[in-house]
């Protein structure tokens, strides 16, 4: 399973941002620290917003901060949040599903317990415990 550029670039984007806690983010630092396409950047941070995991301030000085304090943002709601489906094979989604063998498979259970123990783990993390290394992010994000 691989997760989508848009979901990684989500979580990139908040570690950078919670990263540099109250002091507003642009999208443009971002993107050059990161080194991926301003306009990609736009898209993922308007969708941040829309779920509520980051916030917007306009003007001249204006910026992305979290909406949240970190140690509320859990990495398996930011990846719920940021992946567009959880079909991992096309049995998952039944309007889709022609498998032959669907009736009497039993690996789709198989496979819907491995996301669900994916997605709990993913719950047990939060953006804050992902930032507790900062000595060592920092320098690796900053000029």
């Amino acid at each position: 399973m691989n997760l989508t550029r848009h979901a990684d670039l989500s979580l990139r984007v908040l570690l950078y941002v919670g990263l540099h806690g109250d002091r507003l983010s642009s999208v443009r630092e971002v993107s050059e620290r990161y080194g991926v396409s301003r306009n990609h950047l736009v898209k993922v941070a308007h969708h941040l917003v829309r779920l509520g995991f980051l916030e917007t301030v306009r003007g001249r000085h204006g910026g992305l901060r979290l909406a949240r304090p970190p140690e509320e943002i859990t990495v398996g709601e930011v990846i719920r949040g940021t992946e567009p489906s959880f079909d991992l094979v096309e049995c998952f989604a039944p309007e889709t599903d022609t498998c032959a063998i669907t009736p009497a498979c039993r690996l789709k259970g198989v496979l819907h317990g491995a996301l669900k123990r994916f997605l709990d783990e993913l719950d047990r993390h939060t953006l804050a415990d992902l930032l507790v290394n900062r000595s060592r992010l920092s320098p690796l994000l900053d000029e």
